[in-house]
């Protein structure tokens, strides 16, 4: 797949999850959804979120840096899902009114810690 193709595709997802997450904002109401309205509002919030993230951190990884396109795609989506995991779990244990500056260092140190070992594994191949 080229690059400006996978741009594209990439774009278009990214339109179509936020187009879902504000249909869900929109046409389901919280208190009557139950479980499932909660699902599909964290399920197209993270997923128009990896594509925002993704997409934003290429341009900047593209702008900034000398490094081999192909590899700011991988890295960039990478740390596109890993941020939207941060934003997606701290949204979470919000809601369930638990969140402390703690926790979300916890949280944040984890995935630090995630990336940190993939950034290795990558050096290392």
């Amino acid at each position: 797949m080229t690059l400006k193709r996978y741009l594209l595709l990439m774009f278009l997802a990214t339109l179509l999850c936020w187009l879902a997450l504000a249909s869900v904002m929109f046409y389901i109401n919280p208190s009557e959804a139950g479980i499932v309205g909660f699902l599909l509002f964290y399920i197209s919030l993270f997923l128009s979120l990896i594509g925002t993230f993704s997409l934003v951190g290429f341009i900047l990884r593209v702008w900034l840096t000398t490094v081999p396109i192909f590899r700011q795609v991988i890295i960039s989506f990478r740390q596109g899902v890993l941020f939207s995991i941060l934003v997606t779990a701290v949204l979470v244990i919000q809601s369930q009114n638990v969140l402390t500056w703690w926790i979300t260092l916890l949280v944040m140190l984890l995935l630090g810690f995630v990336e940190f070992v993939f950034s290795l594994g990558r050096k290392r191949a």
